[in-house]
């Protein structure tokens, strides 16, 4: 092959069919759906009266996971029905749960989700693990607002 159609080829593979494009609409659209479930495991977790509730957002931190939900809830029995009730939701929404950590009576439970890792602590082991300040760069996301939005759109 001539070094001159070598390089059309080429030009025309990296034009067309071998474009980047379709990855980064991928990438965006999983990215959409990963933050609304995190919102969404957020709310969940205010509303069996979980405490100062927040997502962070770790897309540009790491590429092992791109949100931790992280709530201190005051009971193990506490914890136990919010991680049951997140653990539905997010399975009749497609998501499965990858993982659990943690003892149902201990001070922590994990689950992960994938993208999303949702951290359920009591006010001590919160305190202890401080996940905010150890994830620092990770930027805070407004999940009432976030759903607030969805639901005026």
């Amino acid at each position: 092959m001539d070094s001159r159609l070598g390089r059309q080829l080429g030009a025309t593979l990296f034009e067309g069919s071998i474009s980047s494009q379709p990855h980064i609409e991928a990438s965006a659209l999983r990215r959409d759906a990963g933050i609304r479930q995190a919102c969404v495991c957020a709310r969940i977790a205010d509303e069996y009266r979980g405490k100062d509730s927040r997502v962070l957002d770790l897309t540009a931190v790491t590429p092992i996971f791109d949100f931790f939900v992280i709530t201190t809830a005051t009971s193990s029995r506490q914890m136990r029905a919010i991680v049951d009730e997140v653990d539905r939701v997010l399975k009749s929404e497609g998501s499965r749960r990858i993982g659990t950590e943690g003892a149902p009576t201990g001070t922590w439970i994990l689950q992960d989700f994938g993208d999303i890792v949702l951290h359920v602590f009591t006010a001590e082991a919160r305190k202890l693990y401080d996940l905010e300040n150890l994830w620092a760069d990770a930027v805070p996301v407004d999940w009432q607002a976030y759903l607030d939005g969805l639901k005026s759109a």
